[in-house]
């Protein structure tokens, strides 16, 4: 589990021991490190070929302190990709319940499009864009992609770049109902919105 780069907390969560147990059992097989385990080496040559061809792209729904991940794989960076994203994600908040009221994005060209705005328009959203040099404003989704790199592109070596999109919803479906995490207290973001439990037997697949 730890070569999959999964954390302490989570493998100690899924194997029912404490994370103290799990942190000496790494510590005593020299794992404790992210640097301590073996690179992905084709995996690393398929996440390259992804950022010359297919592009990662995730969305995140803060609320309060939670934050609930959706995340894509689309073909370019280009306008009809940033808003096809956008109503995939709008709509996977709303089988959640979760009412979105703003977008906040980069500044690249699919997002400053008037397709995009119009977009944004039409499903009555606030469209908010960071400002140049201030990675404060977007932390959350920067953590976010490290972590995805790092647990899911670089995480096994894929065959090729289509199989490694397709370990993606698995991924991000573990990331948000799952995986513990630290910044809530070692819950995970589903548990935090306090799904009713007939929703979450329909959510959970």
């Amino acid at each position: 589990m730890r070569r999959q780069r999964l954390t302490g907390r989570h493998i100690a969560q899924m194997v029912g021991v404490s994370p103290a147990t799990v942190s000496r059992v790494l510590k005593r097989a020299g794992l404790s490190r992210l640097k301590d385990l073996e690179p992905a080496e084709s995996a690393r040559r398929s996440a390259a070929g992804a950022r010359r061809g297919s592009t990662p792209s995730a969305a995140c729904s803060r609320h309060g302190s939670t934050t609930c991940i959706h995340a894509g794989v689309f073909p370019d960076q280009k306008q009809h990709s940033a808003i096809a994203h956008l109503k995939a994600a709008l709509a996977y908040y709303r089988r959640l319940g979760v009412t979105v009221k703003r977008v906040m994005t980069d500044n690249g060209p699919c997002y400053t499009s008037h397709a995009f705005a119009a977009t944004c328009k039409q499903f009555g959203l606030k469209h908010i864009r960071t400002q140049p040099y201030t990675p404060r404003t977007n932390g959350k989704a920067e953590r976010f992609i490290q972590t995805a790199w790092r647990e899911w592109a670089y995480a096994r070596a894929y065959q090729t770049s289509k199989q490694r999109a397709q370990d993606l919803p698995l991924w991000t479906h573990s990331y948000n109902w799952h995986r513990p995490h630290s910044g809530i207290k070692q819950q995970t973001p589903i548990g935090q919105l306090k799904l009713n439990q007939n929703n979450l037997l329909r959510f959970h697949r």
